[in-house]
């Protein structure tokens, strides 16, 4: 008799439908979402690298105004050296130079990030060669013109997909032969290093930037890698000494460092601790989709009980009892609830794997292992099964007079 009457009030059954399904739908898919975009951001912060400190040059002042971190030109290749051979725990060491400029391929002719490196520069941030190679350390000593290509450089020059190695490209003016192209990274904050072209340190200093200190080479920041990351802390501290001691600082004096260590793991800390605060945000504005779905619920089931006192009129004037009707409004509650539900969480998690893909640039979403997700599909369920069924008893009852 329960399928009969939903079955002959399709418009009331589908409402009432709608809300539970809008309510779980919502819970399920931001709350995924919002994990798996916490959960990519750590995967990516974490590709990065742990163990790595880096040192930037300091900030150079125009009247008074200061410049961005690394303009001026107060660490030297010297001081990269100097890191490598005295900091305990130090595993590798890579110096670089930073700086726009015209890159012009055939017709093409695009402003790009180039970074004058050396050859620690692939392993210390994890980042290799996906066709071609690097440059070498003869090739780095002799300042060879060579060029290695992000892909997405290589793709606004050359055509998507092209083959780059034995192309030459002119960097402001110069002419490099490309050999290589690096591996696809991804944006990394407000840099990406797909869009980057990678040149020998020497080269770079000598022909595009020019801008050598009083001695040695400027450079505009040096990166660490420690061995393990519990030395981090302590490769941090003595880099900071040392540096103090080579550009003569004395902070007991007054002195301010021209130079800023940043540690790797702090930063990823602190971007960890802030997605799992805007997951939060996301539960808590799912929670408020829930609650509002459940009182779209509670109203649909109070009209579908006031739309029927003349049939429980009717139904008790013939002998039938209060424990009867209620058996059918319930059957009626629990009907709709798991139709409902199980519609709900299919399109919750349909959503869930098909929104980043397409949204956010999230490729996987590993979430249907996850106890938590499964846990949040249980509660959800069980939610608005709780406020349906508990919202027809209580207005079933009620007009019953039980």
């Amino acid at each position: 008799m329960a399928l009969e009457t939903l079955w002959s009030n399709k418009l009331r059954t589908a409402l009432t439908m709608l809300g539970i399904i809008i309510g779980i739908m919502a819970v399920i898919a931001v709350t995924a979402i919002g994990q798996g975009t916490q959960k990519a951001t750590e995967q990516q912060l974490q590709s990065l690298g742990t163990d790595i400190l880096q040192v930037q040059a300091g900030a150079s002042r125009s009247g008074a105004v200061q410049q961005g971190a690394g303009s001026a030109t107060t660490l030297t290749l010297e001081d990269a050296e100097a890191i490598a051979q005295q900091v305990l725990g130090v595993d590798r060491v890579s110096a670089i130079l930073q700086q726009s400029a015209q890159v012009v391929y055939g017709e093409n002719n695009d402003s790009m990030t180039i970074i004058g490196t050396d050859v620690n520069y692939p392993d210390v941030r994890n980042t290799h060669p996906q066709t071609g190679r690097f440059f070498t350390e003869e090739e780095v000593k002799a300042a060879k013109p060579l060029a290695v290509l992000g892909p997405t450089a290589r793709d606004e020059l050359l055509g998507s997909g092209s083959i780059a190695e034995g192309a030459q490209i002119r960097i402001s003016g110069q002419t490099y032969d490309v050999i290589g192209v690096m591996e696809t990274k991804g944006a990394q904050g407000p840099q990406n290093p797909d869009e980057q072209i990678y040149i020998p340190l020497t080269n770079m200093s000598a022909r595009l930037v020019g801008n050598n200190a009083v001695k040695g080479i400027a450079i505009r920041g040096i990166y660490v890698k420690v061995k393990s990351q519990e030395q981090l802390d302590a490769a941090q501290y003595q880099t900071t000494n040392l540096l103090r001691v080579r550009h003569g600082i004395y902070p007991e004096k007054g002195d301010k460092d021209d130079f800023r260590t940043v540690n790797s793991a702090d930063i990823i800390n602190t971007l960890t601790s802030t997605s799992k605060l805007f997951t939060v945000m996301i539960v808590a504005v799912a929670v408020i989709s829930l609650i509002v779905g459940g009182i779209g619920i509670a109203n649909i089931m109070l009209v579908s009980v006031v739309e029927r006192t003349r049939e429980i009129g009717i139904r008790k004037a013939i002998g039938a009892t209060s424990t009867a009707i209620l058996s059918q409004f319930l059957a009626e509650a629990v009907v709709i609830a798991v139709i409902g539900g199980v519609i709900g969480i299919g399109l919750g998690i349909a959503i869930a794997f098909a929104a980043p893909s397409c949204l956010i640039g999230i490729e996987s979403l590993k979430l249907k292992h996850s106890e938590k997700f499964l846990m949040l599909i249980n509660q959800s369920l069980y939610c608005a099964n709780w406020i349906t069924m508990k919202t027809t008893f209580l207005l079933a009852r009620s007009f019953c007079h039980c």
